[in-house]
């Protein structure tokens, strides 16, 4: 019978375990989050122009909160839309 150390893999046993999800925000101490920069807001909205989830941006609860406040202002000046088609 085979020992545990005769076993070859047929594909690598590393392949599913994604990176350590980290707060962009804290990692490079951003304070104020600018609701006039629409090119960086951008990265936590998809193509229909909903918000992304903390699960998927990584951003802590704090800065999540922050994040969607200042989306929130810029759709309301139209600075962002509301709803579209293949925004990005």
């Amino acid at each position: 019978m085979a020992s545990r150390d005769d076993i070859k893999f047929l594909s690598n046993p590393n392949i599913g375990k994604s990176r350590k999800k980290y707060c962009r925000f804290r990692k490079f101490g951003i304070k104020y989050i600018d609701y006039r920069d629409a090119d960086f807001l951008t990265q936590f909205i998809n193509e229909q122009g909903k918000l992304l989830p903390r699960r998927i941006t990584g951003n802590s609860l704090k800065y999540q909160k922050k994040v969607a406040v200042a989306i929130k202002r810029a759709r309301h000046l139209a600075i962002l839309p509301y709803v579209t088609d293949l925004f990005k």
